[in-house]
C-alpha cells in the first residue's frame, strides 16, 4: 500500500489559538476533526503544497512557518505521511470555503475534540512549547525555587525538577513547593517512584530509561490527561517509549556537554534519523542552546531541552 503524503498546518492565531476544521461525512475518517491541509501532488515541494492547500481551503496565506512533527500511520485501508508545519502568521480570515466547520481552540482544549488516530501526535505536538526547562542538579532548595520563579517569569511552560537524589523524601518536599510556583503557568514532570504518582495529580511524570526498561511492558502507568515522557538515547528505548505510550521523550546526547566530558554522543544526523521512525514528540538534549532550536525543527524534533543554557541569570 503506497504512502499519501499530506501537508498539514497547526496554525496560530495571535491569541495562541488553533484552528482545526471537520471532516464531511463522506471523506476518509469523516466527521472527525482535523488540522487544515492536502495531498501533496507528485513532485511538489511541501511548503508550496501546504500554502496551496491553506490558500484554497480556507482563503488565507501563509506567511511563516516552520516544521513541527511528522507522523507516519497505517489504517486498514490507506496509509499516509503528515508532514505537519506550524504556521505562525498568515494574511486573510480563515473561512471554510468547502463548506468545512472551523473552529479556534485553545491548545489545552484540543483533547476534547475527536480527532483521527494519526492525529494524536499532532495534538500532543501542538500543546507543547518548544524548550524543555531541566533544573539543575546542584543548588540548594531556595536557590533552585527562587530559580524556577525567575524562570517561569521569563515565559518557559515546561519544567523538569531534577536533582541527583530523585528518590529521596527530601525531593517530595521540593516536588510540593515547585508544583505551587507552576500552577497555571507551566506544566511540571516530576521523576522518581511510579509509587508518588498519586500523591501529584497535576504533574506529569518523566521517566528514566532504567524506570522504561523495567515498565514498558506494563503499558502507560496512569491516564492520558497527565503528561508522561521518558529519557531516550538509542532506537531501542525509544521503541519501549512507544510500547509504553509516552506523549514525548529526550533524546540525548546530541553534542558533549560540561556534566558528561568524553562521553560517546549521538550528533545530528543520528539523531535525526532516529526521530524519523518515531512519530512522537522529542526534545533534543545535550549541549544544546536556544540558538539551536531552528536546528532541532529541521531534523524533526519538537524542540530543545538544556539544563544550563535554560536556568536564568541572577
Amino acid at each position: 500500500m503506497s504512502r499519501v503524503h499530506v501537508a498539514a498546518a497547526v496554525i496560530r492565531n495571535p491569541q495562541g489559538e488553533i484552528l482545526i476544521a471537520k471532516r464531511s461525512k463522506e471523506q476518509h475518517q469523516g466527521g472527525l476533526w482535523e488540522f487544515p491541509g492536502g495531498k501533496v501532488e507528485p513532485g511538489e515541494d511541501v511548503q508550496v503544497a501546504l500554502a496551496r492547500e491553506l490558500s484554497e481551503e480556507l482563503g488565507i496565506q501563509v506567511e511563516a512557518c516552520r516544521p513541527l512533527i511528522q507522523v507516519c500511520h497505517d489504517y486498514t485501508d490507506k496509509s499516509v505521511l503528515l508532514d505537519v508545519w506550524e504556521v505562525t502568521s498568515f494574511a486573510g480570515e480563515a473561512k471554510g470555503l468547502e463548506g468545512q466547520p472551523l473552529a479556534w481552540v485553545r491548545p489545552r482544549d484540543l483533547p476534547d475534540y475527536e480527532f483521527p488516530e494519526a492525529n494524536i501526535p499532532i495534538v500532543k505536538a501542538a500543546r507543547l512549547p518548544r524548550t524543555y526547562l531541566i533544573t539543575p542538579g546542584d543548588l540548594e532548595p531556595k536557590a533552585l525555587l527562587n530559580g524556577l520563579a525567575r524562570a517561569l517569569d521569563a515565559g518557559i511552560e515546561l519544567v523538569q525538577l531534577r536533582t541527583p537524589a530523585s528518590f529521596d523524601p527530601q525531593y517530595r518536599d521540593l516536588a510540593v513547593d515547585a508544583q505551587g510556583l507552576c500552577a497555571g503557568r507551566a506544566q511540571l514532570m516530576l521523576k522518581g517512584p511510579l509509587e508518588w504518582l498519586g500523591d501529584f495529580p497535576a504533574a506529569g511524570w518523566h521517566i528514566t530509561s532504567q524506570q522504561l526498561r523495567r515498565y514498558a511492558d506494563n503499558g502507560r502507568p496512569f491516564p492520558e490527561h497527565r503528561w508522561l515522557a521518558a529519557s531516550c538515547h538509542n532506537a531501542e528505548e525509544l521503541e519501549l517509549a512507544r510500547q509504553m505510550g509516552v506523549d514525548f521523550v529526550t533524546l540525548s546526547p546530541v553534542q558533549p556537554t560540561e556534566s558528561h566530558p568524553g562521553a560517546p554522543t549521538l550528533g545530528w544526523e543520528a539523531a535525526e534519523a532516529l526521530l524519523k521512525a518515531f512519530n512522537h514528540p522529542a526534545y533534543l538534549l545535550g549541549g544544546l542552546r536556544p540558538a539551536d532550536l531552528s536546528r532541532a525543527w529541521a531534523s524533526g524534533a519538537q524542540g530543545v531541552a538544556g539544563i544550563r543554557a535554560f536556568w536564568p541569570a541572577e
